[in-house]
């Protein structure tokens, strides 16, 4: 079963409002009010991202970090991809 793309958005911008209302409400730097609505705006953007792709064959520009703040060994570092792209502009 297919989710309307809409739908998935109107869902993703809640979350987002949500994550807003508490980050603006934070009491603390591990509130776990902000933590949650974190993860429920990645949850969203996912949902939203797979409708829009099954129903048009599309994706969003943008993707959820999985927040390892030590990176993939996998993962290419901004001055090396940026060194990439101005070598392959030459």
């Amino acid at each position: 079963m297919s989710i309307d793309p809409r739908v998935a958005l109107q869902s993703l911008t809640s979350a987002l409002e949500e994550h807003l209302a508490a980050a603006s409400a934070r009491r603390s730097d591990g509130d776990p009010a902000v933590e949650a609505a974190f993860f429920a705006v990645a949850d969203a953007f996912e949902v939203y991202d797979d409708a829009l792709y099954e129903a048009y064959g599309e994706v969003t520009p943008l993707e959820v970090i999985d927040g390892d703040e030590d990176g993939d060994e996998d993962d290419v570092d901004d001055e090396e991809d940026l060194e990439i792209l101005e070598n392959s502009e030459n």
